[in-house]
This record gives structure tokens, C-alpha cells and sequence, in this order.
């Protein structure tokens, strides 16, 4: 139902309790037969019942009701009832002369103040919503001001609730450390190298290169891994007829082993030595050297 503002002013001043006795009976019977007016006097109550949240009660002064007192008993003297002296008789109208005519006295106007009063309590009641809105405005800036500021201030269920925001922080990966490298030329008897062999510490990998060295038809060169850490040379594959070979095979020894050993090259059958031991001696040998040492950056 809609109503009129008189009636939503009556509803938002019986919450603040500012309402004379008629004016209370009379909105207490509209909540009696009617719900939803009812229901708009609650939902007055629930809003300025912020209002009193958020100030504490405080404990008036003793001389306040000294003074409450004082005030009550001045009024009951100046409400003592007054003596008037008795009334002298009403004088007898004046004939008018004669030669003059009577006019008949106007009679009495009846002046109807319903209107003003109507207007005046319109007026009040309208002034008492500007001030609710007012104070209800005021009460929500300085509510938010409170929230930002001093939350621990307001009532468990005003206070806003915690947000949490993850954030990702992306790190940089570190970057690679390079590895040691190892070369070893594989030459005969200190000529020309006919073959260069570079090993990578971290993988153990290694690659062959040929540079100055033919196989005859029908043989493969062969290349092995001797070390007094074996019992016998132990064959790392046949080198491929391209200029360079690469192959993971090393990962099977340990460091010390890989560093230490001697590499040998032999002649073998087409395909490799069916026996895996050598059936030739080197022709070509040589040791690693360190050329990159590790953690060294590239240029």
C-alpha cells in the first residue's frame, strides 16, 4: 500500500519516540489493523536503530534532575488558579440622536483554523523527515568513515569482513650453469690429429669429429674407454662415416673415470668388433684436457 507522507513521518518519529500520546495511539492502532504499515514502522526501527549503536549511553549529571525538579515545581506555582475581580455591570448603550441613522451592529465572523493547524502539523512532520534523512545520511559517512579507519570500533556484525587477494609473483628460472667441456685429440705417435673427441661434463655426452682420417673398405673405426678402473677397454661404438659422431654412452661411468681414462681408436671388421674386445691394437690415442672450466658464462 502507498502512503501518504503524513503517515510515513508519524511511522519514522513513533520509532524515534518523539510523538505526543494521541499521535502514538493513533499509529499503534494503524499497526494493529494494518501489517504492512506495521512492517514500514519496523523498517524505521531497524534504520535508526544504527543511530544508537554507534553512540554509547551516558550518565547524566546529578544536577540534571535538580534542575528537572526545580523546573516541575515552578510550573505548578504558575499554574495556581487566579482570583479575578467582579465584573463592573455593562454600561447602557448611548441613544444616537435623532436626526442621525442606526446602523445594525455586523455580526461575528467565525474564523475556521483547521486548515492552519492541518498546515502546520503537514509542515512539522515534513521538517522531522528532512531531519531523519539528514541524521541518517550523516550516521552513514561517518559509518563508512569508521569502516576505513577504526573498524575495531563498530559492532561485530558492522564490521566489514576481511578480503583476501593472493598475488603470483613470477621469479625469474635461474639460469643454466655452464658445464666444464673436455677435448682429447686421438693422434699416432704425436702426428697430426685424425681425431677430435669433446665431452660435456653435466650430460657425459660426447661427439667424435674426423679430421684427418680414412677407413679402408670394408673396416670401421671403433672407439674405446681404457681406465685401471676396468678390467678390459670397453668399446664406446664405431665412429660413423660422417664428420662428426654423438653419442649419450658415457652416462654409464662416473667422473673420475670419464676424466681419467685413455681413448683409443682401432681398426675393425665392417660394423665393429663382433667379439667386444679390440682385435687390433690403437692406432690413435689420446687423454681430456679441460678447455671450459665450469660455470664459466658463453661471450
Amino acid at each position: 500500500m502507498a502512503y501518504s507522507e503524513d503517515h510515513i513521518a508519524l511511522a519514522a518519529e513513533y520509532a524515534l519516540g518523539t510523538l505526543d500520546a494521541d499521535e502514538r495511539a493513533q499509529v499503534e492502532t494503524m499497526m494493529a489493523v494494518d501489517t504492512e504499515y506495521s512492517a514500514l514502522v519496523h523498517a524505521w526501527e531497524y534504520r535508526l536503530g544504527v543511530l544508537n549503536q554507534m553512540v554509547g549511553s551516558v550518565e547524566p549529571r546529578p544536577i540534571v534532575w535538580e534542575n528537572i525538579k526545580a523546573a516541575i515545581g515552578h510550573s505548578t506555582e504558575q499554574q495556581a488558579p487566579l482570583t479575578l475581580p467582579e465584573a463592573a455591570p455593562p454600561a447602557e448603550p448611548a441613544s444616537p440622536p435623532a436626526d442621525e441613522p442606526v446602523v445594525a451592529a455586523a455580526p461575528p465572523v467565525a474564523v475556521d483554523n483547521s486548515n492552519v493547524i492541518q498546515l502546520t502539523g503537514r509542515v512539522r512532520r515534513l521538517r522531522s523527515v528532512a531531519s531523519i534523512a539528514t541524521a541518517l545520511a550523516a550516521a552513514l559517512v561517518a559509518m563508512l568513515a569508521v569502516q576505513v579507519y577504526r573498524p575495531e570500533l563498530l559492532p561485530e556484525a558492522l564490521r566489514p569482513k576481511p578480503r583476501i587477494q593472493t598475488v603470483e609473483v613470477k621469479t625469474p628460472a635461474p639460469s643454466a650453469v655452464p658445464s666444464a667441456q673436455y677435448v682429447a685429440l686421438l693422434q699416432r705417435d704425436g702426428g697430426s690429429p685424425a681425431f677430435i673427441l669433446t665431452v660435456d661434463a653435466a650430460s657425459k655426452n660426447f661427439t667424435v669429429r674426423k679430421v684427418g682420417a680414412d677407413a679402408e673398405s670394408g673396416k670401421s673405426f671403433e672407439l674405446w674407454l681404457i681406465s685401471d678402473q676396468l678390467p678390459q677397454p670397453r668399446s664406446l661404438g664405431v665412429i660413423g662415416g660422417s664428420d662428426f659422431t654423438a653419442r649419450p654412452v658415457l652416462a654409464d661411468y662416473d667422473a673420475g673415470t670419464i676424466n681419467a681414462a685413455t681413448y683409443a681408436v682401432t681398426v675393425e671388421p665392417a660394423g665393429g668388433s663382433p667379439t667386444g674386445k679390440p682385435t687390433s691394437a690403437p692406432i690413435y690415442v689420446g687423454k681430456l684436457i679441460e678447455t671450459v672450466p665450469a660455470g664459466t658464462p658463453p661471450r
